[in-house]
């Protein structure tokens, strides 16, 4: 049998790729899910994804570029996969969102809160950024952003916002928390 570690927690970064750098920052959000022990990250276009990657994910984190909101093709797409939220087929799923858009004040935070306002609906627990110097110049404390060409912080933000999720769903495989319990 080996050294194999055993998965406990499936992270789906679910996005749509049309659209400026989203698909860096969906690379980035991966990448930092991924780092974390016993954790497998499938990633994932709109295009490629069907139900199943949600109801088999411990997380997911989903991704739009900002068109005035997220696109029609992702609220499409999840509008399709049924009465999700009404059956409770994701309640108690850890959430996340990012987004990329052309400038700084274009909606980017109407975005990730339309993102947001989909994974409360579904009973999910959504998981944002802590509040750090960086986000004066990059950043939201709502999920992770690019405004324009992605730079090094955003990347960064995106990673952050990956390994947070990731932490998060192996400790809720984990059962109850300890005493001490910290999300960093």
């Amino acid at each position: 049998m080996g050294n194999t570690p055993r998965i406990k927690c499936n992270v789906l970064v679910l996005y749509d790729g049309r659209g400026w750098d989203i698909n860096a920052l969906a690379s980035a959000v991966s990448e930092g899910a991924s780092r974390e022990l016993n954790v497998a990250v499938a990633t994932k276009p709109i295009s490629e994804a069907a139900q199943a990657d949600l109801l088999d994910a411990d997380a997911v984190i989903l991704g739009s570029p900002n068109w005035s909101g997220m696109t029609g093709a992702l609220k499409e797409w999840l509008d399709d996969q049924g009465d999700l939220w009404e059956e409770g087929s994701l309640t108690g799923k850890v959430g996340a969102a990012f987004t990329a858009g052309r400038g700084r004040h274009s909606g980017l935070e109407f975005t990730l809160l339309g993102l947001i306002h989909w994974m409360l609906a579904c009973g999910m627990v959504v998981v944002g950024l802590p509040w750090s110097n960086r986000m004066l110049t990059s950043g939201s404390y709502y999920g992770a952003t690019a405004a324009g060409p992605a730079t090094t912080e955003d990347l960064d933000q995106a990673r952050e916002l990956g390994a947070r999720v990731a932490r998060l769903a192996v400790r809720l495989a984990d059962g109850p928390p300890s005493s001490g319990f910290r999300l960093q």
